[in-house]
């Protein structure tokens, strides 16, 4: 048995009007693809584990996976990403055909001239291989899922858990599925049932939030026979023709088995959308707040600036809360995190030890962010480069500076990183518990990481590129009435049925 992997995985705020480019992804190819992710916390890490069980022989094809979520992809980016995947995809498939074909990808891709990437990398795969050779791909739950997926591909399966800690098992769940398909001859049967709202805030936390159910529903869909179950509330900010949130049900040819079970999650999604959305309060009030935490409690405050997530696609370089911070006149000890190249070239040719006056923030998203002048220190100079502490792979944020404000020590980075975890913090010698205050540019991270310790967390609201305020962000492109843009909009279940084997 043979089978071929490959990878193609970016997520990307439309809102973000700083572009991202080929230098934004790492990639590999044939079998270093498989080099790559042996025992790490990845899908095709999990995918292999079960491939490698069955005894199957793995060929890599490519794989681009993005550094960090970011901007709109470049056309230019894009046409040379594409040829580059299928080129590798025509070069494994010409060394002898293969059983089957495991995807890993995102769903929340975008290009200026492509807005939907993995759509046309499946479709253009399917023209490669033909019609007869089964593809499952594994996607996250923020992933856009079009009708063009849908139908070049056998199945399936998806994140169950946000903040994501399931990346092995979906992958591993995805290769069970194909060996199924192509050992045991089963007939997947999708069911696609859209909710015309989007939703962000803790309830979607899917240990201890409303969604819990609708993962719940799914998983017992499993359970029951299904091949697999999947709850999308996609990404809010790939303003794309298709983006929604959807329930998907796989089974195995009992089309009716997968509608009702589709239908079933969708109405309950629908029901809890008023509750799945964010509380945020304005950044005066989130300052006083956390001033008065600090003198009557102490510990650490962590202010949610969910609005410049760089793991959701922003751009990194707002200084909104700094300035707040500033402007109130917060006595604390404050960590922040900025991505501001200029800045960081200013600390570099001054050298470490040197005070500065330097501007910070809106490098990348001017129109949101007003450069904000500070005299700063500089305590530290750094490549840039670490080693993420959720998934212990080498990241890379460009050259590196540490400033000191005062009291306030911000990171500053050339380069976008993820900021779903310490990691930054960490690289550069900062312990984020040694501090009154805490900027987490990141909607939701691990419980440990922050939750676990700090006296409380607060969600912003500050301008960005990924505001959880969603109707501040302005869509254009999906699809209307949507909620809470149009906190009217109705709901009525329309299953779209999806089958490629007979």
């Amino acid at each position: 048995m043979r089978i071929l992997i490959a990878e193609c995985k970016q997520e990307v705020s439309t809102f973000n009007p700083a572009l991202s480019g080929r230098h934004d992804f790492v990639y590999s190819s044939g079998d270093d693809i498989a080099a790559f992710h042996d025992g790490i916390d990845s899908e095709i890490g999990g995918a292999l584990e079960v491939f490698r069980e069955a005894g199957a022989e793995i060929v890599g094809g490519y794989s681009a996976r993005a550094i960090s979520s970011a901007g709109t992809l470049a056309a230019d980016a894009w046409d040379s990403l594409a040829a580059d995947f299928l080129d590798g995809m025509e070069r494994a498939w010409s060394t002898g055909g293969f059983d089957g074909i495991y995807l890993s990808m995102h769903g929340a891709m975008c290009a200026q001239n492509e807005s939907d990437p993995e759509g046309y990398l499946l479709q253009e795969t399917r023209r490669i291989v033909g019609e007869a050779v089964p593809i499952v791909c594994s996607f996250d739950l923020h992933g856009i899922v079009t009708e063009r997926m849908l139908s070049h591909i056998d199945g399936f399966t998806a994140y169950w858990t946000y903040p994501h800690n399931d990346f092995a098992d979906t992958g591993a769940r995805a290769a069970r599925l194909l060996l199924r398909i192509i050992r045991d001859g089963v007939e997947p049967v999708m069911a696609l049932v859209r909710v015309p709202a989007l939703v962000r805030g803790d309830e979607l936390i899917t240990a201890t939030g409303l969604i819990k159910g609708r993962i719940d529903e799914c998983q017992a869909f499993e359970a029951a026979g299904g091949l697999s179950g999947s709850m999308f509330w996609g990404n809010p900010f790939t303003d794309v023709p298709e983006l929604s949130s959807y329930a998907i049900m796989i089974s195995d040819g009992d089309e009716q088995f997968a509608i009702d079970a589709a239908t079933k999650s969708a109405t309950n999604f629908w029901a809890d959308r008023a509750a799945m959305q964010a509380p945020l309060i304005g950044i005066e009030a989130a300052v006083e707040r956390a001033q008065a935490l600090k003198d009557s409690v102490g510990g650490t405050v962590v202010l949610i600036d969910a609005a410049d997530a760089t793991s959701s696609g922003a751009s990194g370089d707002s200084n909104a809360i700094l300035r707040g911070l500033i402007k109130v006149g917060y006595d604390g000890s404050v960590l922040f995190p900025i991505v501001d190249a200029p800045a960081v070239e200013a600390a570099i040719a001054a050298g470490i030890g040197s005070t500065i006056t330097v501007k910070l923030g809106g490098t990348l998203d001017p129109a949101r962010f007003e450069p904000l002048e500070v005299e700063a220190y500089v305590r530290l100079l750094s490549d840039g480069r670490m080693f993420s502490e959720t998934f212990g792979v080498e990241w890379y944020g460009g050259k590196t500076a540490v400033l000191e404000i005062g009291k306030m020590v911000v990171c500053v980075t050339s380069r976008a990183v993820a900021l779903l975890d310490r990691t930054i913090f960490y690289a550069c010698g900062q312990d984020p518990k040694r501090f009154d205050c805490v900027i987490q540019k990141s909607p939701h991270c691990r419980y440990e990481l922050f939750a676990e310790w700090a006296t409380e967390l607060i969600g912003v609201d500050a301008p960005g590129s990924t505001s959880a305020n969603l109707p501040y962000l302005g869509h254009t492109v999906c699809a209307r009435p949507m909620y809470p843009m149009e906190p009217d909009a109705t709901f009525t279940p329309e299953p779209n049925v999806f089958r490629r084997r007979s």
